[in-house]
């Protein structure tokens, strides 16, 4: 059941949170000061696309 709710979960939200969470890394990597959080955004990035 957890499986099938995850591949739901992939597939209408997570995806694109994953992606939006990968592009503020990205840019948050840029500076100096932004790279703690960068760094962040990407650990949160792959929960969000595989949540449980």
């Amino acid at each position: 059941m957890k499986t099938i709710l995850n591949i739901i979960w992939l597939i209408l939200c997570g995806f694109w949170m994953f992606l939006g969470y990968l592009l503020a890394g990205v840019l948050l990597c840029i500076t100096i000061i932004g790279i703690p959080f960068g760094v962040a955004a990407f650990r949160i990035g792959v929960y969000a696309l595989w949540p449980f």
